[in-house]
């Protein structure tokens, strides 16, 4: 279970990241990336971010060069939010596969 607090630093840097994806792919055109949620470990210094990537057929790879760029986005995430934090945590990132699982769902159920 989540404290407030947690709650409210997710929110933030999940709106945060947001903002510097839509910067990024704003770049690159035909790719998408939009964080789904942001989950905060207890101690406040670990965050893991869930990332939806659209085209799903290049997600691992787009997800490959995100995490090789954690620490610029990390950054990046700290002069936008150095007011509200005192310490920036750690990103971590992970595809979120729930809406291919749900398309999945909707297709066996139409096979019935």
């Amino acid at each position: 279970m989540e404290t407030t607090r947690q709650q409210k630093i997710a929110r933030l840097i999940q709106k945060d990241l947001s903002n510097i994806f839509q910067e990024q792919t704003r770049k690159t055109r035909g790719v998408l990336v939009s964080v789904s949620a942001v989950r905060v470990s207890p101690d406040l210094s670990i965050a893991k971010a869930y990332l939806s990537i659209f085209p799903s057929e290049r997600a691992q790879e787009l997800l490959d060069n995100i995490n090789e760029q954690a620490a610029q986005i990390r950054f990046k995430l700290g002069t936008l939010e150095r007011h509200q934090l005192r310490i920036i945590p750690e990103l971590r990132f992970f595809i979120d596969d729930s809406l291919d699982y749900i398309e999945n769902i909707d297709r066996l159920l139409k096979e019935e």
